[in-house]
């Protein structure tokens, strides 16, 4: 296989006011032409950095100064960028991780990928015209002679990122560079964008650099895997070598972070590795993973690590792995004993210990906490100088559902379906149509606001941007303090620690503050902060502990009911087991009750106890998370669960393709608002919305497959 991209000792640096920061710290990597090489790891590992040295598109602060990046026998760090001009978008394009930042919103679709095809091929006029109308073909884009002259705004997530994808694809690249290409997309709109990356590289035989932290991604489409901590790779190997024994600590607490439902049924914690990333203005003088790592010893912290052999083209820098030193005598291995071995016992003591902590953890009580009945809420949409209605947005429409102490119900679904509505709505943090909300018997819709207000401690929201959902300006004591003195919570029992019982307004000022220290305190710790990073501010937090702060600042007020508002979607898997692991937790010591809205399957098939699927405002299916994960029983559901990536390399299950986009709530199709995209839609699905079937007292579907019951939310 002839190689498209040859990358050696690539060295970047960015130039801060204080320190040199080594972002990629002598990488070295080469793609094949028709192969795609997936590079996985953490947030700040060096990967989108490695991809825009490749492309010289680094920021002014950056600077390569050392290596050399060939495509083909040219070295691009020796062109001028007049010529790199001619090889960006021609022979090397770029997807970018955000499409709407990437596209420029001024321009029409025709005109953004009329400027590759201008400046790379010469084309004008009519023959513009038609190779994008062929290009906008290529990719998906329903009814492209019209919507080729819409500008970005006026497409959904995955439209743009097929849009990115088609102007990536213009100029008919050799290499492609996909920077988390799937990572803001629903698994329907992946499981597309995946497939059409696949066909056109099978197609041109164009070379993919896949960066992602998604390890289901890179199962189903890499060739080979490289793995990357701290500015250098530290395991590489094929695919279906690295998924069957990941060698590196590294790579192996990747794997063991992933939620799923055999660690449910187990007890078991997700493997979570501690620590963050260190930063990359140090000089390392051992192994970079080592003050993480469960297997380092003293070598590890002196001695960098070079290359091994593990088997094949699986190659690992650990000392593990490094049989010429003293380390495998001095730990009592023979050399001849797989070192995968040690540290499979290792993992195996670590999870039976936590599987015993949750499993003898005490029971909670099964009341049923929450119920939602026939909950809608529609958004006016108005027009004209006056502002009259002339429709509404059928954001929720109709939703039912139940959830009992101690317990979580996941709400799954594409985006645009009304998950954080439904949230918001349950929460009373936006008005609802009708329908009715009863918390502990009470109900919620149409309480009166000083009655409601007093009971806001009960029920909390956790947001899913920890970036945007804490206040920069204040740091994380009085962003804790802040809700515990709106809603007046005093301490748990009413007394202070001496036992004596005072109330409120016997509490001096300082006795009271004294009193709320050792509360927040208290719940940085029980979340897994130092009680000292209370005088901190948020920006000097990672993305995980930023949400663990948010999860603190939930938990101030005692709450009994947390909505989860995707709080893990922007985390890397190792923090995402952190969050999850905490979550837990805290349900098993305090009987929370949880929905968790997200469309990440695993984590819910880990964390929850029941699942809703939601489809266009409405639960189109509901049960146990085996009943539904295991039987689903919706054609939507269905098509959702195909179109999740797994670690599965023995056989490839078939994705159902989903027709068409998401209808739009303002204008639902008539009768099953899933009867445009349907495989099996029949001619009483454009008519009547179907009524409920049931398989169990906890499993049922809407849908016409299956015998209909008396109901009368039909519309």
């Amino acid at each position: 296989m002839s190689a498209v991209l040859r990358i050696q000792n690539l060295e970047t640096v960015l130039h801060t006011e204080t320190t040199a920061v080594r972002a990629v710290d002598g990488l070295t990597l080469e793609i094949g032409k028709g192969e795609t090489f997936a590079l996985l790891g953490e947030s700040g590992s060096g990967k989108s950095m490695t991809a825009l040295s490749v492309m010289r598109l680094l920021p002014d602060s950056g600077e390569i100064v050392r290596g050399s990046v060939r495509l083909g026998e040219k070295d691009l760090l020796l062109l001028p960028e007049a010529a790199m001009r001619n090889i960006r978008g021609r022979r090397i394009s770029m997807i970018f991780q955000e499409p709407m930042l990437s596209l420029n919103p001024v321009m029409t679709v025709a005109a953004q990928i009329g400027e590759v095809l201008r400046r790379h091929f010469d084309l004008h006029g009519v023959t513009e015209q038609k190779r994008t109308l062929e290009i906008l073909n290529q990719v998906g884009i329903p009814d492209a002679p019209r919507r080729m002259h819409e500008y970005p705004f006026q497409f959904s997530g995955g439209m743009k990122q097929r849009m990115m994808i088609a102007m990536a694809l213009a100029g008919e690249p050799e290499l492609l560079i996909a920077d988390e290409p799937t990572t803001a997309l629903d698994v329907t709109i992946q499981a597309q964008v995946l497939d059409l990356m696949r066909s056109l590289q099978q197609r041109n035989g164009m070379a993919i650099l896949l960066i992602t932290h998604d390890l289901g991604v890179a199962a189903e489409t890499a060739h080979r895997v490289g793995i990357m901590y701290a500015g250098e790779i530290v395991e590489t190997a094929p695919r279906e070598a690295f998924f069957r024994g990941p060698a590196h600590p590294y790579s192996r607490k990747l794997l063991a972070s992933l939620p799923g439902r055999d660690r449910r049924r187990q007890g078991l914690r997700l493997a979570a590795i501690n620590g963050n990333v260190p930063p990359l203005s140090q000089e390392f003088a051992g192994c970079r993973f080592a003050d993480r790592c469960d297997h380092a010893w003293e070598l590890c912290h002196e001695a960098a690590p070079g290359w091994a052999i593990v088997a094949g083209e699986h190659h690992v820098r650990c000392h593990l792995f490094n049989r010429d030193t003293p380390s495998w005598i001095d730990r009592g291995v023979a050399p001849s004993q797989p070192a995968e071995n040690i540290l499979d016992k290792t993992d195996a003591l670590h999870e039976s210990a936590a599987g015993a902590m949750v499993r003898n953890a005490a029971a909670t009580d099964d009341a049923c906490l929450l119920s939602v009945s026939d909950l809608k809420v529609h958004f006016p949409i108005r027009k004209g100088l006056m502002k009259s209605v002339v429709g509404h947005v059928r954001a929720v429409d109709g939703v039912s559902l139940q959830i009992c102490r101690g317990k979580t119900l996941a709400l799954v679904g594409e985006s645009g379906c009304g998950k954080t509505t439904v949230g918001k709505g349950i929460l009373q943090l936006i008005p609802t149509t009708s329908g009715s909300v009863r918390y502990n018997g009470l109900e919620l819709v149409g309480m009166k606001r000083d009655r409601l207000r007093r009971l806001r401690a009960d029920f909390q929201l956790i947001f899913q941007d920890p970036y945007s959902s804490l206040n920069p300006r204040m740091r994380v004591v009085d962003i804790i303090e802040e809700g515990i003195n709106s809603l007046h919570v005093e301490d748990a029992n009413g007394e202070d620690n001496d036992g004596r019982q005072r109330g409120a307004s016997q509490l001096k000022r300082r006795q009271r503050k004294e009193l709320q220290g050792k509360r927040i305190d208290a719940l940085l710790e029980s979340v897994g902060l130092p009680r000292e990073t209370k005088w901190r501010y948020p920006h000097e937090f990672s993305g995980g502990q930023r949400q663990r702060i948010a999860i603190a600042r939930a938990l101030a007020v005692n709450p009994k009911l947390i909505v989860c508002d995707e709080p893990t979607s922007a985390l890397d898997v190792s923090v995402q087991a952190q969050i999850l692991n905490l979550l837990k937790e805290l349900q098993t010591n305090l009987g929370l009750a949880y929905l968790f809205i997200t469309h990440n399957i695993s984590v819910v098939e880990y964390l929850a106890d029941e699942v809703a699927v939601m489809y266009l405002g409405r639960i189109v299916e509901r049960g146990t998370v085996d009943e539904v994960l295991t039987s689903p029983r919706h054609p939507y559901t269905q098509a959702l669960l195909s179109a999740v990536p797994v670690i599965e390399l023995e056989s490839k299950r078939p994705v159902i393709h989903l027709r068409g986009d998401l209808p739009s709530p303002a204008n639902p199709p008539a009768g099953c608002h899933f009867h445009p995209r349907c495989p099996h839609a029949m001619p009483i699905c454009r008519e009547v919305y179907p009524a409920t079937s049931t398989f169990s007292p906890t499993h049922t579907t809407r849908c016409y497959l299956y015998p209909q019951e008396e109901d009368s939310q039909q519309a």
